[in-house]
C-alpha cells in the first residue's frame, strides 16, 4: 500500500490525466505489468473489489514464473486465492 503523498508525488498531470484514484493507477500497473494493456479496464475493476493482499500475491507469482500468457496465468492464480480465502471464512463462521 502506498502513501497518498507519494501518490500525488508520481503524478504527472499530463500523463496521467484521467487517472483521478488510488485504485486506477493500481489497475494501470496490473495492466502494464502483464503486459496486457487492452485489458486495462478488467484490472481497474479488480483493484477496485479485490482485497489488496490477493493481487499482490497473484502479481508476484506471475513475476516469478516464466509463462507465455501472463494475464491469463495471473487470473488462474488470482482465482485460487479468492477461492482458498473464501473456504477459510467460512470455516471461520462455522467454527464461531
Amino acid at each position: 500500500m502506498q502513501k497518498i503523498g507519494d501518490i500525488l508525488t508520481l503524478f504527472n498531470p499530463l500523463e496521467d490525466k484521467y487517472i483521478s484514484r488510488e485504485f486506477q493507477k493500481y489497475g494501470i500497473y496490473l495492466a502494464e505489468t502483464l503486459n496486457d494493456y487492452k485489458h486495462k479496464s478488467l484490472y481497474i475493476r479488480l483493484a477496485k473489489t479485490v482485497p489488496r493482499a490477493i493481487l499482490e500475491k497473484a502479481l508476484t507469482f506471475v513475476k516469478d514464473a516464466n509463462a507465455r500468457s501472463r494475464a491469463r496465468l495471473f487470473m488462474w492464480k488470482m482465482k485460487s486465492l479468492r477461492s482458498n480465502d473464501d473456504e477459510r471464512k467460512i470455516k471461520n463462521k462455522m467454527s464461531t
